[in-house]
């Protein structure tokens, strides 16, 4: 299928002060999955100062970092708020990865310092907890195909759902996002966020389609069928993970 007239534009938040663990390998990947098909795609670091414009972007991705970086992306993220709750409500797709993802909720509460506000786009809100949840993890995922997602978790966060923010996975191994009611990870609307790192995508090409397919949609307002990958190396990928969980 020819899709070399389609586009995409990616909004990378923070890359300055977010991306521990590899994390920006999910840019790499989700770009790379898009370029491989022809699908053209623009990147944009978003940093420090700079205001969003909620229409520009159909893909945003968050990762992950220490409290520090974190105590000064949460400050970032709420001079965004309401442009990055306008895209969300417009249905612009958005990944969100571990410190990202807690600050995607209502709020984060370290153990010895100040609450951190979150912008609210998903429904839940994360505490920290006294021992670190870490290691190799796969779980469910309803709405892809061959629906099992691998990641690796590393985190001290506790992190609860409610309202109309669902789970992104049912654990099988692993924590999750409170090491107690076998969720991982939310999703509201098109917003996704996870802690699984690895970084995620790569290990999950099904996953890294499925916001490709979503972001083309909420872009050109109809289903545009992806072109097949040669996916072998990353299916052994992924198979292997999930043994090395299993065990």
């Amino acid at each position: 299928m020819n899709q070399i007239d389609f586009s995409l534009n990616i909004a990378h938040l923070y890359p300055d002060l977010l991306n521990i663990y590899g994390d920006f390998g999910n840019i790499l990947t989700f770009k790379n999955r898009c370029l491989w098909r022809g699908i053209d795609v623009n990147v944009v670091e978003i940093k420090a100062g700079h205001r969003i414009n909620p229409d520009e972007f159909d893909f945003y991705f968050i990762g992950g970092g220490q409290d520090q970086e974190q105590k000064m992306a949460s400050e970032e993220l709420l001079k965004n708020k309401e442009r990055l709750k306008k895209a969300a409500e417009s249905d612009a797709v958005m990944l969100a990865v571990c410190g990202g993802y807690q600050l995607l909720g209502h709020y984060y509460q370290p153990m010895d310092d100040k609450k951190l506000e979150g912008i609210s786009l998903l429904d839940s809100y994360t505490v920290a907890g006294k021992k670190r949840l870490i290691g190799n993890i796969f779980g469910k995922c309803s709405y892809i195909k061959d629906n099992t997602v691998v990641g690796f978790e590393n985190h001290s966060g506790l992190t609860y759902l409610s309202g109309d923010t669902k789970p992104l996975l049912k654990v099988i191994k692993g924590y999750g996002n409170n090491g107690k009611d076998k969720s991982e990870g939310a999703r509201y609307k098109n917003v996704f966020g996870t802690y699984l790192h690895g970084p995620v995508l790569p290990k999950n090409p099904i996953f890294c389609d499925y916001l490709i397919s979503l972001a083309l949609k909420r872009k050109y307002k109809c289903e545009i069928p992806l072109a097949e990958l040669n996916d072998f190396i990353e299916e052994k990928t992924h198979d292997a993970c999930i043994k090395i969980a299993g065990k």
